[in-house]
C-alpha cells in the first residue's frame, strides 16, 4: 500500500509541476503581448511628417558640418603644401638633432651602467681580472678612461 501511495504522490507532484509551468508560460506570453501592443500603439500615434522633417533637419545639420570640415581640411592642405619644402629641411635637422641626443643618452647610460656594475663588484669584494683597473695605478687609469 505504501508503494501505491508513494507512486500516487509522485504522479500528483508531476501534475502540479506541469500545471505551474503552464501558468508561468501563459504569464510570460501575456507580458510579451502587452509589450508588442504598446509598441504598435506608439507607432500608430507617431506622426510620420514630424519624424521625416526632424530627420531632414538632422541631415541638413550633418551636411553643413561636413562642408565646414571639408573647407577647413582644404585650407590646411593648401597651407601644408606651401610649407612642404621648408618642413623637409626642418625635418632633416630635427632628425640629426634627435640622433645626436639619442647617441649622447646611450653613451651616458652605458657609462652609468658600467659604474653600477663596478660598484656591485666592489660590494661583493670581487677581484677583476679584465677591465679598466690595472695593478700599478688604480686611480690614474680609471680617471683617464672615464674622460674618453
Amino acid at each position: 500500500m505504501s508503494s501505491n501511495s508513494e507512486q500516487e504522490r509522485e504522479r500528483l507532484k508531476e501534475e502540479y509541476k506541469d500545471h505551474y509551468r503552464k501558468i508561468r508560460d501563459a504569464k510570460e506570453k501575456l507580458q510579451r503581448s502587452k509589450y508588442v501592443q504598446n509598441v504598435n500603439e506608439s507607432l500608430q500615434k507617431m506622426n510620420a511628417d514630424e519624424l521625416l522633417s526632424s530627420v531632414d533637419e538632422f541631415l541638413g545639420k550633418v551636411r553643413h558640418k561636413m562642408a565646414h570640415i571639408e573647407a577647413r581640411l582644404d585650407v590646411a592642405m593648401d597651407h601644408f603644401m606651401e610649407n612642404d619644402t621648408n618642413e623637409a629641411e626642418l625635418d632633416e635637422e630635427m632628425r640629426k638633432e634627435s640622433a645626436k641626443s639619442t647617441l649622447k643618452q646611450i653613451k651616458m647610460e652605458m657609462g652609468l651602467l658600467y659604474r653600477e656594475i663596478e660598484q656591485q663588484a666592489d660590494e661583493l669584494h670581487a677581484e677583476k681580472t679584465v677591465g679598466r683597473k690595472s695593478v700599478g695605478s688604480d686611480s690614474e687609469s680609471t680617471d683617464d678612461e672615464k674622460t674618453e
